[in-house]
């Protein structure tokens, strides 16, 4: 029987973030319809890389960014590629995410972070449990490798940010890194072991068992575009390719594609598509025990139960432009570079989705400015397995009126 002393609330986007927010709500006690025009946890909330990273409160953009960043995007092979087709289109997000690396706003930046994502891996444990799912969540940790010391030596500062947060880590070696990771080749031979990191060990199914729970809990899913959102009277309606949709409140959780629902409401919000890939090896004959890291290639490395996920890379281009299939192949390179064992004629599909990014690497969570009742939880970035679960309670205690406004300035959509 559905609860409805709380109001009514749809929720825009079956992603992990929407998934895990209406699941919340649902226990808050509102009324909750779910819209997305794709089936739940599909686009980057399957094809990510299954990681929970808590300690991930270093922007991209950071210090001495300039130095590197204009020869790492013109390098069609490097983890970080701008299509010269799309600069024009690209550069005002660039120049805000330059000026996001000043470093007093690299520590708000950190600070923000860490308050959101401190308790991510107990939350996604206590999630999964709740879900019927708790073996989904790993935490045999997460080996972060590079070529050798000097190339470590390089990301100092960003790691010494995260141990400033709290990181625990251990430096690893030669034939320690061997003991942990027995299939990884010579070419690696320094790291770091951060064992209180987790991951999925499938994304997919994992916001399956959310949804699930949440259709129990009585939370309606419609599988149907929405067109536009929009005030009526004291409510928010929908506008759908199934019809009309309306409610007390609107949570806007849908992703990469957000700003444009936003834009007609005179909500400006620099959103950018970072394109990632992955490349999903079904028999790769290799067993890893943890996540694995090749950080100088950006890859991440996950043993998912259908087999070897190789994911990663950030590319420019939109919503619209097709996938390169050379960036899922350069993904496969780099995995052989670090794990020689696997088969160059590996039977081996790929993907394409689009992270939604804001240039200072912080997502917008809260309300809409000027539209009472209508709310964003978006713009995750490369975090939205690991923030989704604390920024549902965010959401839930939110919408309640229980939290503390002052908790959700820095994720505010007016500081653009």
């Amino acid at each position: 029987m559905r609860q409805q002393e709380k109001g009514s609330v749809l929720v825009v986007g079956a992603g992990i973030v929407g998934l895990c927010t209406a699941y919340e709500l649902r226990k808050a006690g509102f009324d909750v319809v779910v819209l997305d025009r794709s089936p739940v946890a599909s686009e980057c909330s399957s094809g990510n890389a299954g990681a929970i990273s808590s300690r991930s409160v270093v922007p991209l953009a950071m210090p001495g960014l300039m130095k590197s960043v204009p020869g790492m995007l013109l390098d069609p092979t490097g983890p970080l590629y701008l299509p010269m087709s799309y600069l024009l289109r690209a550069a005002p997000w660039l120049v805000r995410f330059v000026a996001s690396a000043k470093p007093e706003r690299v520590a708000a930046i950190s600070r923000a972070l860490d308050a959101l994502l401190s308790e991510s891996v107990p939350l996604h444990h206590a999630l999964a449990a709740e879900v019927g799912c708790p073996g989904r969540v790993q935490d045999t940790g997460q080996l972060h490798l590079y070529p050798d010391a000097a190339a470590m030596h390089k990301d100092r500062q960003g790691w010494a940010i995260k141990e400033a947060y709290g990181l625990t880590s251990e430096f690893v070696e030669g034939a320690r890194i061997r003991e942990l990771e027995p299939q990884v080749g010579p070419g690696y031979e320094a790291g770091l072991f951060l064992p209180d990191q987790a991951w999925v060990s499938d994304p997919l199914e994992y916001g399956r068992a959310i949804a699930r729970a949440a259709r129990e809990r009585g939370v309606t899913f419609e599988q149907s575009a929405v067109r536009a959102i929009r005030r009526a009277g004291t409510a928010w309606e929908a506008e759908t390719e199934a019809g009309m949709r309306r409610a007390d409140q609107v949570v806007l959780a849908a992703g990469a594609w957000s700003a444009r629902l936003l834009a007609p409401l005179g909500v400006a919000v620099p959103l950018e598509s970072q394109r990632g890939y992955h490349v999903h090896v079904g028999e790769s004959g290799l067993r890893l025990q943890r996540q694995v890291v090749l950080v100088d290639r950006k890859v991440f490395i996950t043993q998912m139960e259908s087999g070897l996920r190789v994911a990663g890379t950030v590319e420019f281009g939109g919503l619209e432009r097709h996938a390169d299939a050379r960036r899922a192949a350069l993904l496969f390179e780099h995995a052989r570079r670090g794990l020689p064992a696997l088969r160059p004629d590996a039977a081996r599909t790929t993907w394409m989705g689009h992270r939604p990014c804001l240039p200072d690497s912080l997502p917008v969570i809260g309300p809409a400015p000027g539209h009472a009742g209508l709310w964003c939880a978006f713009g995750h970035g490369h975090l939205g397995l690991t923030g989704s679960a604390a920024t549902a309670r965010l959401m839930a205690s939110a919408l309640t009126g229980q939290l503390d406004p002052a908790r959700l300035a820095p994720f505010s959509a007016d500081r653009f």
